[in-house]
C-alpha cells in the first residue's frame, strides 16, 4: 500500500523505514526542507539510531521511500497516514497543539475517502474524538468514521533503540468506532513484525483496546507508572540517607517478591516522556493527587543532589563543579528535560560555578544548550548527572582537584574512589 508518514523526527523516520522494509511505498511529509534533502539523498538527520543508516539507504535505493514538504500532495497518494508530529507542553502542563493542528489542517487538504489516519503521538484524553476528527472533516469536507477511518494508536519506543522495540512490544490501537479500530489493526498487522513474548497472557501482536480514549490513556498510564513508581524510589532513598541504609539492596529485596517492582531513585528524570506524561495526564484529571506527588518529588531531586554535595563538601561559594552529563540518560545525544540544567542552577544558587561535560557534545553544542562547557578549570568537586557508560570507570586522576563526587547514577565503582568521598543518592 501507499503509506504517508507525518513528521520524519527520532520516531517517525524509523517507523517511515519500518514500513518500506514490509515492501510498502513510503511517502515521508516534514515541514524542513533539510531533513526532506537528507532523507531523499539517503543519508540519516539525527545520530544515534541503531541500524537506520543502513535501512535508511536501502529503502531509499529500493524506492521504497522519498520525502516532501508538501503533506497535503502525499496524503492524497497515500492509503493510510501515520502521524508523529511533536507536542508540546508547558511547566503546568497545558499542552500546545499548534504543530499537531497545522500538520492536521494539512492531512484534511489531501484527505480522500477511504483512508485510515492514525496519531502516533502522545495526547491528553479524548483528543483523537474531539479534536482531531471534527479537524480532518471540518478540512476534508468528509465524514470520520464513515467516508475515512481514525485511530490513536501510540508510540512505544525508545530512541535508540526503535526497531527493536517495534518488535517487542505490542502495538495498541484505538478506534472511534469498530471499523476504524478494524482497519487500524489490519494496517499495522501488515506493517510490523512481533516477536514471541511466553511473559504476555495474549500473543504478541497488534492489540484493539475498544476505544480511542482507552489508546490515550495507555499510553498516559504506562509512562505515568514509571514516574510515580521512581517518585517512590527517590523518597525511600531519601529517608535512606537519614538512618544509614543503602537503599539498592533494600530495593533488590524487595524486587524478589513477584509484586515489588520498585525502580531504581537518581538524580534526575528527563526525556520527552516520564517527565511530560504524567503532567498532561493531571491536565486530564487534575485531582489525581498521587500523580502530582511524584512529579514534585522528581523534580526536587536535582536540588537534592546539590545538597549532598554541600553537606560533604561544605561551603560552595566559588568552588568549580563539574557536572558530568548533558544527556538526560546515558547513550543518547537529547537534552529535553534534561537534569543538566536544573542541577546547574541549582549549583548557581549555592554559589558554585558550575561546568559540564558529556563525551557525546562538543563545548559549543554544550553553549548552544546555554550550558558552561569545561576546558581543564579548576574544580573541587563533581556530579555524575547521566549514566554514560565512559563514566563507569571513571577515577580521581580523571577529575584532577575533585575531593568530593557526588555519584546520581551510580556507575561509578567506588573501589576505584580510595582518598575521594564519594556519595550516592540512598545511602
Amino acid at each position: 500500500m501507499n503509506i504517508c508518514v507525518v513528521a520524519l523526527g527520532k520516531i517517525g523516520l524509523p517507523l517511515a523505514v519500518q514500513f518500506a522494509s514490509k515492501g510498502h511505498r513510503v511517502l515521508g511529509a516534514d515541514v524542513s526542507e533539510r531533513v526532506v534533502q537528507l532523507v531523499n539523498d539517503g543519508a540519516v538527520p539525527f545520530p544515534g539510531e541503531a541500524d537506520l543508516d543502513v535501512k535508511l539507504k536501502e529503502a531509499v535505493a529500493a524506492g521504497l521511500l522519498s520525502a516532501t514538504t508538501d503533506t497535503a500532495a502525499a496524503v492524497a497518494e497515500s492509503e493510510a497516514v501515520v502521524v508523529v508530529v511533536p507536542l508540546f507542553v508547558d511547566a503546568e502542563g497545558v499542552p500546545d497543539f499548534g504543530w499537531m493542528d497545522d500538520a492536521t489542517r494539512a492531512i484534511a487538504r489531501g484527505l480522500k475517502p477511504g483512508t485510515l489516519v492514525s496519531y502516533e503521538t502522545t495526547l491528553p484524553v479524548g483528543t483523537t474524538r474531539s479534536r482531531w476528527a471534527s479537524m480532518l472533516s471540518e478540512g476534508s469536507g468528509l465524514t470520520a468514521g464513515t467516508d475515512f477511518h481514525l485511530v490513536f494508536s501510540p508510540e512505544r519506543v525508545l530512541t535508540g533503540r526503535v526497531f527493536a522495540d517495534l518488535r517487542r512490544y505490542p502495538k495498541l490501537v484505538g478506534g472511534i468506532d469498530e471499523a476504524s479500530a478494524a482497519h487500524g489493526v489490519r494496517f499495522y498487522e501488515a506493517v510490523l513484525d512481533f516477536d514471541e513474548r511466553p511473559d504476555l497472557d495474549r500473543p504478541n501482536g497488534v492489540w484493539d483496546l475498544g476505544s480511542a480514549e482507552a489508546s490515550e490513556l495507555a499510553k498516559l498510564a504506562e509512562t505515568t507508572y514509571r514516574d510515580v513508581n521512581i517518585g517512590l524510589a527517590n523518597q525511600f532513598a531519601r529517608f535512606a540517607d537519614t538512618v544509614g541504609v543503602d537503599v539498592t539492596k533494600v530495593i533488590e529485596a524487595c524486587n524478589t517478591q513477584p509484586y515489588s517492582h520498585i525502580h531504581s531513585p537518581g538524580i534526575a528524570v528527563g526525556g520527552h516522556c516520564i517527565p511530560i506524561y504524567p503532567r498532561m495526564y493531571l491536565w486530564n484529571d487534575p485531582a489525581a493527587t498521587v500523580v502530582r506527588s511524584a512529579r514534585e518529588a522528581n523534580a526536587a531531586m536535582p536540588d537534592y543532589a546539590v545538597d549532598l554535595l554541600a553537606a560533604a563538601y561544605g561551603d560552595l561559594t566559588g568552588v568549580g563543579v563539574l557536572v558530568l552529563g548533558a544527556a538526560y540518560r546515558g547513550g543518547v545525544k537529547e537534552t529535553a528535560f534534561s537534569g543538566v540544567f536544573p542541577t546547574v542552577e541549582a549549583l548557581r544558587r549555592r554559589g558554585a560555578t558550575p561546568y559540564v561535560s558529556d563525551p557525546m557534545y562538543s563545548n559549543e553544542e554544550l553553549a548552544a544548550h546555554g550550558l558552561p562547557g569545561y576546558d581543564g578549570e579548576p574544580l573541587g568537586a563533581a556530579v555524575i548527572q547521566a549514566d554514560h557508560a565512559e563514566y563507569r570507570n571513571l577515577t580521581p586522576a580523571d577529575l584532577p582537584g575533585v575531593t568530593v563526587l557526588v555519584d546520581g547514577r551510580r556507575v561509578t565503582d567506588p573501589a576505584r574512589w580510595a582518598g575521594v568521598r564519594r556519595v550516592v543518592i540512598g545511602g
